[in-house]
Order: C-alpha cells, then structure tokens, then sequence
C-alpha cells in the first residue's frame, strides 16, 4: 500500500479522544490513500473501554486491509483473565475493573463473546517497506521472525535502553512518554503519550517513502 500510515498509541478507554483524532485523520488524509495501525492496549483504566472496542471492530470491518489493530498487553491480560483466576485478579488490578465497567459486568467471562473472539485475533506486530509497527517492542540483537510474542506485548527496559537499529524504523507504545509527548528518536518513535493519565491520545504519521514520522496529530 502507498500512502500515509497513521499510527495511534495507547488509548486505554478514551473513546472521546479516539474519536476526535479519527476525524483529524480523515481531515489530514483529505481523500488521500491512508492505513490506519492501532498499537494495542485499548482498554482498561479509562471510562469506556467498550466504547474503543466497538470503533474500532467497525472500523476495522469497514475499511478491511486499511486499518489494523494490533495486540496490546492489555488485551492479552484480558484474555488469559478469562480462564485463570489469578490472571483475572492482576487484570482487575492493573484497570480491567474500568472495563468490566463500561459493559457493565463483573466478570471477564461475561465481556461479550464476539469481543473476547475479536481480540483473540489481533497480530502482535505488522510491518511495511519501511516500518515496524508493534506494541511494546523488540529485544535488541534477535531477528524480528525471532522475537518472541512476550517481548513484543510487554518488554520496557531491554529495547528502551538501546538505540538499535533494527532495519526499519519501529513504531510503538507501552510505555507513557515521560513528558505526554511522542518520543521521537533516530530507530524508533514511542506513540504512547499517556491520554489515560491527562496527556494527549497521539497519532504518527509515517510516508511509505521514508522511516521516521513525517508528523504527529494529537487531541487532549
């Protein structure tokens, strides 16, 4: 596909905030040829989890092979919550109750089937010419067809700490920007501006042409 790529960070239940950056995009991308690439963690310690989940499966059905949602931390403690009772209680701990919430259950067993069959679904990572596109990140040193799924939803420090270059340009999430804006560095740029702690929900912009972004939207 040629074009932009807009690549939105964590939302974490700020339906509002989607909302609005998705009108912002399509005002951007004016008619021109776009994909959009959500990078995990969609749900949990925001008001209305539900709300984000039920955007983007429309979306995403709408616009197939245009928009890509991917496997957020989030979402995979969700997932295993529903079979584990020790799972459920550290997802609960860490803001599923804000899920649970927003469908107004309280259990993860009673999230409604086609969301849970929905998030089941997600890839951990995607990638074009020029970019990675990915959650948390990559451990330095392996080959992407070798990374491994944990480190993909969850790794911080290994991949933060280094400034490697792993080929293409990787754009991710996970982690709040210490200061609520994306940081933007030589290898990769963190999207994840914390809009559940009071920063902005933030969008990158990547051309196929080339690999850092070429700009940011954002909505506070």
């Amino acid at each position: 596909m040629n074009g932009l790529t807009y690549a939105i960070g964590d939302i974490h239940g700020r339906h509002d905030l989607l909302v609005r950056l998705l009108s912002d995009i399509a005002a951007h991308a004016d008619g021109r040829n776009h994909r959009v690439i959500c990078l995990g963690d969609y749900i949990d310690r925001g008001p209305d989890s539900a709300g984000v989940l039920g955007t983007l499966m429309t979306l995403q059905s709408s616009r197939p092979g245009e928009v890509v949602c991917l496997m957020g931390n989030h979402e995979a403690m969700l997932l295993e919550a529903m079979s584990d009772l020790r799972a459920a209680t550290l997802w609960i701990m860490n803001g599923g109750d804000a899920t649970l919430a927003s469908y107004g259950v309280s259990s993860p067993q009673a999230v409604p089937t086609a969301v849970t069959e929905w998030l089941a679904t997600l890839p951990a990572a995607f990638q074009d010419n020029r970019h990675y596109f990915v959650h948390a990140g990559f451990r330095p040193g392996r080959r992407i067809d070798k990374q491994s799924r944990t480190d993909m939803l969850w790794i911080r420090e290994a991949f933060l700490d280094r400034d490697y270059d792993f080929g293409k340009h990787v754009a991710h999430g996970h982690t709040p920007s210490a200061d609520f804006r994306p940081d933007n560095r030589p290898f990769r740029t963190n999207l994840d501006t914390g809009a559940v702690f009071g920063g902005p929900l933030t969008a990158g912009i990547f051309d196929d042409r080339q690999g850092p972004p070429v700009g940011f939207l954002s909505v506070s």
